[in-house]
């Protein structure tokens, strides 16, 4: 089935996309204005064939309105990003979100694969962290046309540390992929009921998990869940581009950037989202 969607706000695709064009298992065709998704073991095809100012979609391969919503929901279409930027021009980021207009939070297709891919990435650099997440998935996962889905965490809670080592993971980094994936398949967490929650109580429940902290558990409450009021503080990415922002010596401090969160809120993180594009 095939579904046409336009939206009444301004919308950044080719921003967007060439973002998820950086994750070399995402399945983006920038030329054509392209993603392909994988949901429930099919593949959802969404391109753009409209305009920044007039955002219009076509989506192949809906079989069901829960799909249709989800992709919705991943993509930000389901939100008007007219309020974020109204809200933000009255702030101190009013130039940059000028500059960046229209640019929505994508989430990660699975819950399942932003939390094995944030675990994964954990101080590594970027490019080794991609080429691990690549092979992980490329090993385990399942391939339907040329598109790659992550393995099922039944898969993974089966395998040893040793299979994982073998592929350069630390014992560490694999004793908590295995447990974590151990810890969902037996329901003891159930990532889809977190959806429920609060923020609070989310990081809370995630950072009881060895391999969980307060970085891995913010990254999926911002591209897991798509929560819209959230500042991950102690990402040196952020500290770095407010230096650059606000033309200071020295990195912002916690108490610095704190204090502008009470002008940024409901948005924190569009702020967040917004500082990351500005050093791409």
């Amino acid at each position: 089935m095939t579904q046409t969607i336009e939206l009444p706000f301004a919308y950044r695709f080719d921003d967007a996309i060439a973002r998820l064009a950086l994750d070399p298992l995402n399945a983006v065709d920038i030329n054509n204005q392209l993603v392909k998704i994988p949901l429930d073991h099919s593949i959802i095809t969404l391109q753009s064939i409209g305009s920044f100012h007039e955002p219009k979609f076509e989506i192949t391969g809906i079989e069901s309105d829960e799909q249709l919503h989800r992709i919705s929901s991943i993509f930000h279409f389901n939100r008007s990003l007219e309020s974020v930027n109204a809200h933000f021009a009255k702030t101190n980021l009013h130039e940059l979100f000028s500059k960046f207009e229209g640019t929505p939070i994508i989430t990660d297709y699975s819950l399942f694969a932003n939390l094995i891919k944030s675990i994964i990435h954990q101080q590594l650099n970027l490019s080794f962290a991609r080429t691990l997440t690549t092979r992980f998935v490329k090993s385990f996962g399942t391939q339907v046309d040329d598109v790659w889905i992550y393995p099922t965490a039944d898969k993974i809670a089966n395998l040893d540390v040793d299979t994982l080592k073998s592929m350069q993971f630390s014992a560490r980094k694999a004793e908590y992929i295995i447990g974590i994936s151990q810890a969902i398949a037996q329901g003891e967490l159930r990532l889809e009921s977190l959806s429920n929650e609060t923020d609070e109580n989310i990081l809370k429940i995630l950072t009881k998990y060895r391999g969980i902290g307060p970085w891995t558990a913010e990254s999926f409450l911002l591209f897991g869940l798509g929560r819209e009021n959230l500042f991950p503080v102690g990402d040196i990415g952020l500290q770095n581009s407010l230096k650059q922002l606000w033309k200071m010596e020295n990195k912002p401090i916690k108490e610095e950037i704190n204090s502008h969160f009470k002008a940024w809120s409901p948005y924190l993180s569009y702020a967040a989202l917004y500082l990351w594009r500005n050093i791409e």
